[in-house]
């Protein structure tokens, strides 16, 4: 199956890229009193992205204090969901291999493992989906808090004029956005899935089990007239065809035999049908009243 190889590596990309994401993000600010200047401020800001709770202290350019700032907005609850999601499809995809591998006549005894199974795959399609998009909208709004103009605006010093304040670095998004992407790509591959393990259930096998009867009288329908073309023209050809053929065969045979003894016949008659000479009594042939002369005639037979 494709979710035996695919999904726990898009799971562990899904949730490693997110939840071990850490960003960095460094401003300066410029009195112009000169009292402090080039002050470089640090913010650190990563997973689960509670940055209500990030803080950082920036200068007051009016006196020698300094204000705590704090960034806007929570994010933890897309996050977390979307690297819970990320863990358990992970542990489940394990564990479905290894059932799948070891235990594969107890997984499909009584038909509960491909049930069990198509249930988890379908809920996880819909949680990978519901968690992509929760956590693509609060990665939006992250990149909107963390916004070098957004955190510039944030300190007091920096909303005057005559102070200058600057990004001298700005976070890098590459990381979350490929957990976006490997998120949806989950979503595709755990949905793609289904169909795979619905095969698998009693469901799937029942409707193959047992057709329609309309297909069923089609079925019979057409097995009858194959039945009955195969009986009416092959079986003659096949009960009748070599008797046919050996009685010609036969009747062909006898019919040479009988021209040839004709034909030896005729040769021995011609053979033997030359002239004969014989002898026989004297007859007296008597002829305008005159008697012949008596004595032995011969006869020509002339065939």
């Amino acid at each position: 199956m494709c979710m035996v190889i695919f999904a726990p590596i898009f799971a562990i990309c899904a949730f490693a890229t997110c939840g071990g994401y850490h960003g960095y993000l460094q401003v300066k600010v410029d009195c112009s009193a000169q009292r402090q200047n080039n002050l470089s401020i640090n913010i650190d800001f990563g997973y689960p992205f509670r940055l209500q709770q990030i803080h950082f202290k920036a200068p007051l350019c009016d006196t020698s204090r300094e204000e705590v700032v704090f960034l806007n907005g929570d994010f933890s609850a897309a996050a977390q969901f979307f690297v819970t999601v990320g863990v358990l499809a992970f542990l489940y995809s394990f564990f479905a291999t290894f059932v799948y591998v070891f235990y594969q006549n107890k997984y499909l005894k009584n038909n509960r493992g491909p049930l069990v199974d198509f249930l988890v795959t379908v809920t996880f399609s819909l949680m990978w989906l519901l968690s992509s998009c929760c956590w693509a909208k609060s990665l939006t709004d992250i990149k909107a808090a963390t916004n070098p103009t957004e955190v510039l605006l944030l300190i007091a010093s920096c909303r005057e004029k005559e102070n200058r304040c600057a990004t001298t670095q700005e976070p890098l998004w590459s990381r979350l956005n490929t957990s976006t992407v490997f998120g949806f790509l989950n979503a595709i591959l755990w949905s793609g899935n289904i169909w795979f393990v619905f095969k698998e259930t009693g469901w799937y096998k029942t409707g193959q089990r047992y057709p329609s009867r309309t297909s069923s009288r089609k079925r019979s329908s057409e097995m009858r007239e194959r039945l009955y073309s195969e009986s009416s023209f092959d079986q003659p050809d096949d009960s009748f065809g070599p008797f046919r053929q050996d009685s010609f065969t036969e009747s062909r045979g006898d019919y040479d035999k009988q021209f040839e003894r004709q034909a030896s016949i005729n040769q021995s008659q011609v053979s033997f049908s030359l002239p004969e000479t014989y002898l026989g009594k004297a007859v007296i042939y008597e002829r305008e009243n005159k008697v012949a002369s008596q004595g032995p005639v011969i006869f020509v037979n002339e065939m």
